[in-house]
């Protein structure tokens, strides 16, 4: 009976890591310059498009920030509850999920997206781009 337990659980570790190596979840963003943390984004998987929204502002003094420098629908709205990232899917090698945009609340502009997800689906790449410019930020998976 140990063994069969045994024999199982080795079995279905592979499929425990790769459930987790997906950017659903809910990730602390870590400022890729200050190496602050800034922030608790939930990131959703809706039928293969994934999206994600700010949950929490981690700096107290920022809890009632506004998205000052937003444009459109999002201008001087909350920045808590807003959405980040939209419309991103899996990449056709299956190696990272992009295709969508990121905001970057900061300076209210909006950037091409890719995720990919490291160590095992622990902590989360982030690539925000235009054209041959880029930013990178590794969040930290919390759940």
């Amino acid at each position: 009976m140990k063994k069969t337990i045994a024999t199982l659980l080795c079995a279905a570790a592979p499929l425990l890591a790769w459930a987790q190596a997906t950017p659903a979840g809910l990730w602390k963003t870590i400022d890729d310059d200050s190496k602050q943390e800034k922030s608790l984004v939930r990131i959703v998987d809706a039928g293969g498009s994934f999206s994600g929204r700010i949950e929490k502002l981690l700096d107290p003094t920022k809890q009632d920030a506004k998205c000052d420098k937003c444009e459109g629908a999002r201008k001087n709205q909350p920045v808590t509850g807003m959405a980040i990232i939209e419309g991103v899917r899996k990449s056709a090698d299956e190696a990272w999920w992009d295709g969508g945009t990121i905001l970057d609340p900061n300076n209210g502009k909006t950037y091409k997206v890719r995720l990919t997800p490291k160590d095992g689906g622990k902590t989360l790449e982030v690539r925000g781009f235009i054209g041959p410019f880029y930013r990178n930020q590794t969040w930290q998976r919390v759940e």
